[in-house]
């Protein structure tokens, strides 16, 4: 089945992809900050599943460790078949009233390496004439929530454009589109999700089954849920001046509790 690489793969969106893919049949390089967890994960799913199951530490706003793991992407005699970019993180605060380290730590985590682990990905890929990359973006990508929201439309953008470069290489790209997802990332940023409709709230083991699924079926856009696809529908034709009102009132109302 080859072998997926899984960055932020110890929790939340990545610890689902990680099983499922575990499930799958498929070799694993997990990637996260910690050995500790990693080791624990991994002795799971090699017991579980009987996979090959590599760890790697890394703390991927730190340049030269992202690099270390680009540089196992990039390695011909180990081929990486998927890379699923998932590390990041929120902030429960507007960027004015925060640190400015915490959102330059985003954009190296969440923009920075993203592209540099893309880049070398997609070239191995692209010589050996197959592969996919997963690169998990949001819904709020689309709105107007902070500067989440402009980290999130990067990704998206960043990986409408890789997928065009890579039509008819035998390789694709994917941005991951989840709208809220029952994980400890809203807890983790100090979030008050408590007025969060039920109906909204994502499963994470589904969405990445969907996700693959749609990886499958060459799809360059991944939206779970079929709220989520509803509301990217109304997106399409809402004028951003009411995009940014109703963005602005929903954000300040998950901030800090």
């Amino acid at each position: 089945m080859g072998t997926a690489l899984v960055t932020g793969a110890t929790a939340g969106i990545g610890l689902a992809f990680a099983r499922e893919l575990a499930v799958r049949g498929h070799d694993l390089v997990l990637v996260a900050r910690t050995m500790p967890r990693l080791e624990e994960v991994a002795a799971e799913l090699r017991s579980a599943h009987g996979v090959g199951v590599e760890v790697l530490v890394a703390d991927l706003s730190f340049d030269v460790e992202t690099r270390l793991v680009a540089q196992r992407l990039a390695d011909s005699t180990r081929p990486v078949d998927l890379l699923v970019n998932n590390a990041g993180f929120g902030l429960g605060h507007g960027f004015l009233d925060g640190d400015l380290a915490d959102e330059e730590r985003a954009l190296d985590v969440m923009v920075r390496a993203v592209m540099v682990l893309s880049h070398a990905a997609a070239r191995a890929m692209r010589e050996r004439g197959h592969g996919a990359i997963i690169n998990v973006s949001s819904v709020s990508g689309f709105v107007v929530m902070s500067s989440y929201s402009a980290v999130k439309s990067f990704v998206t953008v960043f990986t409408e454009a890789l997928a065009n470069e890579l039509r008819g290489t035998g390789v694709t790209a994917t941005a991951l589109c989840p709208g809220f997802t029952r994980t400890e990332f809203h807890d983790r940023a100090a979030m008050d999700m408590s007025r969060l409709p039920g109906p909204l709230w994502l499963d994470a083991d589904r969405l990445v089954r969907d996700c693959l699924a749609d990886v499958a079926r060459g799809r360059v856009l991944s939206v779970p849920g079929p709220a989520y696809k509803a509301t990217m529908a109304l997106l399409k034709v809402t004028p951003r001046p009411l995009v940014r009102r109703v963005s602005g009132a929903i954000g300040a109302g998950r901030r800090t509790r």
